[in-house]
């Protein structure tokens, strides 16, 4: 099932994150038979940038991009991708909270999924429009973040991003 996943690690690679979990064969860029897919580094920066830019206007710090948060975020993508289940719930029953801290990251304060959206635009306009994402977004608070964008072999890009307190 792993290796029919299409899926884009470049941004954690490159970084230096760890992701044992995570085969890397069949990293593709875009996904194949989806060439106006927008290449999913691209859009986990993108969702980073778009997320300060919702911060700075309501009076928050800028997050800073964390690995072990981007390790977190990935692996929760992939997984609702090579599954097609759409949760906060991981494979495993796993929590935000649990897979932040298997990634080596302590102190997570929140998750935002979705899946579908072609743009960074469309998912933001999606998590601000709704109560819950928002309040993860605006939340003052927290320090950090991590991104991960996973295309399922089907093309639809699944969104994760995870929060942390420092």
């Amino acid at each position: 099932m792993w290796s029919s996943v299409a899926l884009n690690l470049a941004t954690a690679l490159s970084l230096g994150v760890a992701t044992p979990q995570l085969p890397v064969a069949g990293v593709v860029e875009p996904v194949a038979g989806y060439p106006e897919a927008v290449p999913a580094a691209m859009l986990m920066s993108e969702v980073v940038t778009q997320t300060n830019q919702a911060r700075d206007a309501a009076g928050c710090g800028q997050l800073a991009v964390d690995q072990e948060l981007i390790a977190a975020s990935v692996n929760q993508s992939y997984y609702m991708a090579s599954t097609g289940t759409f949760s906060h719930t991981g494979d495993d029953g796993s929590t935000f909270v649990v897979r932040a801290r298997e990634a080596g990251y302590e102190s997570p304060s929140g998750e935002n999924i979705a899946f579908g959206y072609e743009t960074s635009d469309e998912v933001m306009a999606a998590w601000l429009a709704s109560p819950g994402h928002r309040a993860n977004i605006l939340n003052c608070a927290a320090k950090s973040i991590g991104t991960g964008v996973v295309y399922a072999t089907d093309g639809q890009p699944y969104y994760t991003e995870v929060f942390g307190w420092v």
